[in-house]
């Protein structure tokens, strides 16, 4: 593997890898991507092949224009537009018909799930290519998303290249709106939050079952365990006072600005403000696990619609 600059010759090579139909990893505002062109089934096949990821579990493709997220759809509803208008390029992934000409990425529906990356290395990249890029985390399946270079080549040491733009700004994968439902329909909780998003579209509907692994879904982020470090994840109402027998040893902790603070082990102490929180989150997981934890207690965020995404990452890395 090479990681190497975002200058004219890294991207170059990058190009020249994605055209022969491989994979090359990058960064995005939310985490580093796994790309692939997403017209070649050789390539989406080593995606999966390498990330060790489940053939049910859909990837996003990325683009570097709404011309070429319409091309790749067979219905374009006017809510895409605005919400096109108003977030991309951004951490919003759009879920809609897909074109004919398109195979199915992973979905074993007609929907394709789109966006448009907020991050000038994936726009350019996405730009000299040429092509749309199929792009889940670049990590293997279930574990812990990237949100460095280092993190990729640690997760996944077998890609070919990997550009280094630096560490991701969100730090969180983008949140998957479904725009085929009636209302449109929240799929995975993410970077933008709904209040932002209902500004735009009104009514958001919630999913309110759990997709089964080896379900068809229309979009990623959905299985039950999922943004896992190695070290055992639990949350708890108190990381001060949590009963921490029988847990794999040594514990660790993760809580947040004025919340309880362990007198235990290594403890990693993130921002109250969830977008902060959010932004740190993997990062602070992965220097848990770096460390040798052998359990995590993780002091359970305030249960409020801001904190959503958050709960969500932390309760499938829990599961």
């Amino acid at each position: 593997m090479r990681v190497v600059e975002p200058d004219a010759e890294g991207l170059r090579r990058a190009v020249e890898i994605l055209r022969a139909e491989s994979v090359v990893a990058f960064p995005t505002e939310t985490v580093y991507g796994l790309g692939a062109n997403a017209f070649s089934r050789r390539a989406i096949g080593e995606v999966y092949r390498l990330k060790n990821r489940p053939s049910w579990n859909p990837l996003i493709v990325h683009v570097a224009s709404v011309d070429a997220a319409r091309e790749l759809a067979a219905e374009w509803p006017a809510a895409a537009d605005e919400l096109a208008a108003r977030f991309w390029p951004g951490p919003l992934t759009l879920v809609l018909r897909r074109a004919a000409h398109l195979a199915g990425v992973g979905a074993a529906n007609d929907t394709v799930a789109v966006r448009i990356p907020a991050h000038p290395v994936a726009l350019r990249l996405l730009e000299a290519s040429g092509l749309p890029l199929a792009a889940p985390s670049a990590n293997r399946s279930e574990s812990i998303s990237p949100t460095t270079a280092e993190h990729v080549v640690r997760s996944l040491p077998d890609v070919p290249l990997v550009l280094d733009g630096g560490p991701c700004s969100w730090g969180i994968e983008s949140t998957v709106l479904d725009l085929t439902t009636p209302v449109p329909t929240l799929l995975r909780p993410g970077a933008l939050s709904l209040r932002v998003l209902r500004d735009v579209t009104g009514a958001i509907a919630l999913r309110d079952t759990e997709t089964a692994d080896g379900a068809a879904r229309p979009a990623p982020g959905m299985s039950r365990r999922h943004y896992a470090p190695r070290a055992k994840v639990v949350l708890v109402r108190d990381v001060r006072e949590a009963d921490r027998s029988g847990l794999p040893e040594p514990v660790a902790a993760l809580t947040y600005e004025g919340a309880a603070a362990p007198a235990y082990g290594k403890a990693e102490i993130l921002s109250a403000d969830p977008r902060e929180y959010a932004a740190d989150l993997y990062a602070a997981l992965h220097r848990l696990d770096d460390a040798g934890a052998g359990a995590i207690l993780v002091q359970e965020p305030p249960a409020t619609e801001d904190w959503l995404a958050v709960r969500d990452r932390l309760s499938r890395a829990a599961a």
